[in-house]
């Protein structure tokens, strides 16, 4: 499901979302951009709890993940996952609001970042007493959290170095690396279990996906807008016949609960560790910068090297706080670009309102539960259409990088394929060093890396082929010059 084409700044014929009569009337340079335009309360608060019910399964899985690795207690479980929650909500908090030169200030929503599950598992591993694993992590983020803060203006200076075909390419990939993701939940919570991937679990992301679909085609106004979060509620009303619904973790939980600091003991620093997060770190600037340059294009606010520096230093400086409360390196969450996209709320007093309701759910145990309510194949069936409009977002870039190119063409083709690696061929790498691997194993960043490379050699180094023109896919037996003089093929 593609996302609707958005008025641009200076267009007239169309109002932003939420615009009055008096905006307007008002001069173009008066009027509020819908990024930073304050909505109604029960319209801000919806909308961000939708943001919060599209990233809360990526939110808790690594702390559950590493926590039960580490031999934690159900209760030190819960805990480290509440913490994980309170962290992120601090982190969008930085991108959204903003403070000094810290943030994107776009509608951006931060937790914590799978790209450091494998690493904390292997530090994890060659730890000798498990419970000073935790504190070796934690001191680990924050030398890492600290490097990226003070790299963050020079990094961000490669923003001159991804045009739209590079763009449209990374974002692209974005949405079919986050497509597995929902593919994952729709086949249930456990994949060991031999119901995984059943006719009901499919059935429930059936129903899911299709109720969305029918509000978003057959809805106006407020509930459009809101789709998939009535999509959710419905989903996991229709899964409780079923026995699907686990209410448990509701009646369970306790009321209040604050993530004291320092409650697993002091950071340590090792060496190793530390290089091991910091290069986490570098993978995680990479995809976060992909990803505001993705939000950019679509709330038609391009994100500039300025932007991106201080998106950067909210994710690295939210990175290095939060160990302080027991978390783990934060991040973009992709995965929300996709709800932006389709619901067209673009502001992000919105996204900060969901980062609001991370911190009440990581300081009240039972609030946080209530969104672990929702069956994973209920999510799975929303996230079909959040991550696929991420990659329809990428294709509109595309469109706009002049694939009539021969050489753009090329970027393109090889960029998607070898960002597609660990999706198609999981093991590819598998003989790399596990260094290696963390960087090798996110196909948003070798992608990206791809494309740039291949963008500065096609484009800029030596002379440029701007009449390499593709007019129409080549017949078998058909000479690249004889195919260039056909017509051009109808878009369909």
């Amino acid at each position: 499901m593609a996302p609707e084409p958005h008025p641009r700044s200076g267009d007239e014929s169309a109002a932003a979302p939420g615009s009055t009569a008096a905006d307007l009337e008002a001069p173009d340079t008066e009027r509020k951009h819908p990024v930073d335009e304050v909505l109604p309360p029960l319209k801000m608060a919806t909308s961000g709890l939708q943001h919060v019910a599209a990233m809360y399964a990526g939110v808790v899985a690594p702390p559950l993940i590493v926590g039960a690795a580490v031999g934690l207690s159900p209760t030190e479980l819960t805990f480290l996952t509440g913490a994980s929650l309170f962290t992120a909500g601090l982190a969008t908090f930085l991108q959204t609001l903003g403070v000094w030169k810290i943030g994107a200030r776009l509608p951006f929503v931060n937790g914590v970042t799978f790209a450091g599950v494998a690493p904390m598992l292997a530090i994890i591993d060659t730890t000798e007493n498990k419970a000073d694993a935790l504190p070796v992590i934690f001191g680990a983020v924050i030398v890492a959290g600290l490097l990226g803060f003070i790299a963050a203006p020079y990094f961000s200076k490669l923003v001159r170095f991804f045009p739209p075909v590079v763009t449209g390419t990374v974002i692209t990939l974005i949405g079919i690396s986050l497509l597995p993701v929902a593919f994952g939940w729709a086949q249930g919570p456990n994949p060991g279990a031999d119901d995984y991937g059943s006719t009901t679990y499919l059935g429930l992301a059936g129903i899911t996906l299709v109720i969305v679909l029918l509000l978003r085609r057959f809805t106006r106004g407020f509930l459009k807008q809101i789709a998939v979060l009535v999509g959710l509620v419905l989903g996991t009303l229709i899964a409780i016949p079923f026995g699907v619904t686990d209410f448990s973790p509701v009646t369970e939980a306790d009321i209040v609960g604050f993530p004291t600091p320092f409650h697993f003991g002091a950071p340590q620093f090792a060496a190793a560790a530390i290089i091991s997060m910091c290069v986490v770190m570098l993978v995680s600037m990479t995809e976060s910068t992909a990803d505001m340059l993705a939000l950019g294009e679509i709330v038609d606010r391009p994100a500039d090297e300025k932007t991106i520096a201080g998106g950067l230093r909210a994710d690295t400086l939210g990175s290095a706080i939060s160990p302080l409360f027991n978390g783990f390196i934060c991040s973009a969450f992709a995965q929300n670009i996709g709800l932006v996209a389709m619901t067209r709320i673009r502001s992000r007093f919105v996204v900060a309102c969901g980062g609001g309701f991370l911190v009440l759910m990581g300081l009240s145990p039972v609030a946080a539960s209530l969104i672990s309510v929702v069956p994973r194949p209920v999510l799975g069936g929303a996230g079909v259409v959040l991550f696929g409009s991420v990659a329809a977002s990428g294709i509109q870039t595309l469109v706009r990088a002049g694939l009539e190119k021969d050489n753009n063409v090329l970027i393109v083709a090889v960029s998607l394929a070898v960002g597609i690696i660990p999706i198609t061929a999981p093991e590819f790498y598998h003989s790399f060093p596990e260094t290696a691997k963390i960087i090798l194993d996110s196909g948003i960043s070798t992608g990206c890396v791809m494309a740039v490379l291949l963008n500065l050699v096609f484009n800029h180094l030596g002379r440029r082929r701007d009449d390499d023109e593709v007019t129409a896919p080549m017949e078998p037996g058909k000479e690249i010059g004889e195919s260039r003089t056909r017509p051009a093929a109808p878009v369909h």
